[in-house]
C-alpha cells in the first residue's frame, strides 16, 4: 500500500499499537472502532473527550516528543502533510510505518477511509462510514446548489491577521457551501490588513486555531451583523466529524 503522498508503506500485519498525530483522524479512528489500539495522541486531540486519558499525550501536532513515541513502540503512525512537520515525519519513518494523509476534498477522505479499512481489516466498518459521509455529502450538495453565492473572508489568526487562501481543505468546504472565498487568489494562509479588506458579504472568525470571540468583532470597520464566529472544527476537521458538519452548515446559512 501507498499513503496519500504515494510513499510505500511496509505493514505486514494488522497494526495493534497506533499513534495518531492528527486530531480529526484520532476521532475518526475511534469511530472506526480501533480506540483500544490507540496508544498515543496529540494534546490537540480533544474528541472523544476522554481520549487524552485513554492514550498518552505525545506533544502537539508540530512539536511532537520523539522519545515518548519511541517508548510506545508503535507499529503504525498516522500523520498529515499539512498538520505535521516534514522533519518529524521523516525521522519517525526511519523506525516506524508512517501513513501520511493529504486531504483536500471529500474524495481524498473517502480514499483514506478505504485505506484504513484495509490496513486494520475492518472493511464493513470503514465502508459504512464512507457510505454515510458520501450520502450526507451528496444530500448537502443538492440542498446548497441553488443557494446564493456569498463573498466571505475566513480568518484563522490574529496578530498577524491571517485568512484562508486556496489549496486548503477549508477553502474546499467554503466553496461547497457556495461561499466565495475572496482570498482564494492567494495560496494557503496569507496575511492581510484588516483596514484594507476586499469587499465581502460576511467575515467569518474561526474558533480555531486562534480562539476568536465576540470581542474581536469590534476590531473590524464593518457592521457587526456581517461578522460571525464560526466553529472551526466543522470547516477544517476532515473525518467522521463531517457527519455533523453538514447540519451545522445548514444552521449557519439560516443565520446569514
Amino acid at each position: 500500500m501507498k499513503d496519500q503522498l504515494h510513499r510505500a508503506l511496509d505493514v505486514d500485519t494488522i497494526p495493534e499499537r497506533i499513534v495518531c498525530l492528527v486530531p480529526s483522524l484520532t476521532e475518526m479512528l475511534v469511530d472506526l472502532g480501533v480506540k483500544h489500539k490507540l496508544l498515543g495522541v496529540t494534546k490537540f486531540c480533544v474528541h472523544p473527550q476522554d481520549i487524552r486519558t485513554h492514550a498518552e499525550v505525545i506533544g502537539g501536532t508540530k512539536n511532537i516528543k520523539h522519545d515518548s513515541i519511541q517508548a510506545l513502540s508503535p507499529d503504525f503512525i498516522l500523520a498529515n502533510k499539512e498538520e505535521n512537520e516534514l522533519e518529524d515525519i521523516e525521522q519517525l519513518s526511519e523506525s516506524h510505518p508512517v501513513y501520511v494523509s493529504d486531504i483536500n476534498s471529500i474524495e481524498d477522505l473517502l480514499q483514506l477511509i478505504r485505506d484504513l479499512g484495509e490496513l486494520f481489516s475492518i472493511p464493513e466498518r470503514s465502508s459504512q462510514l464512507a457510505d454515510d459521509i458520501q450520502t450526507s455529502f451528496i444530500k448537502f450538495s443538492r440542498e446548497t446548489r441553488h443557494q446564493p453565492t456569498l463573498k466571505v473572508a475566513y480568518f484563522i489568526w490574529r496578530d498577524p491577521w491571517m485568512v484562508v487562501g486556496s489549496s486548503t481543505f477549508i477553502d474546499y468546504m467554503l466553496k461547497l457551501n457556495n461561499f466565495d472565498n475572496v482570498y482564494d487568489d492567494s495560496a494557503r494562509y496569507p496575511e492581510v490588513d484588516i483596514h484594507q479588506l476586499k469587499p465581502v458579504d460576511y467575515i467569518f472568525l474561526s474558533s480555531e486555531p486562534f480562539p476568536f470571540k465576540d470581542q474581536h468583532k469590534k476590531e473590524f470597520e464593518m457592521n457587526p451583523d456581517q461578522i460571525h464566529i464560526v466553529d472551526g472544527e466543522y470547516f477544517s476537521w476532515y473525518g467522521s466529524r463531517l457527519l455533523k458538519a453538514f447540519d451545522y452548515f445548514g444552521q449557519l446559512r439560516d443565520k446569514l
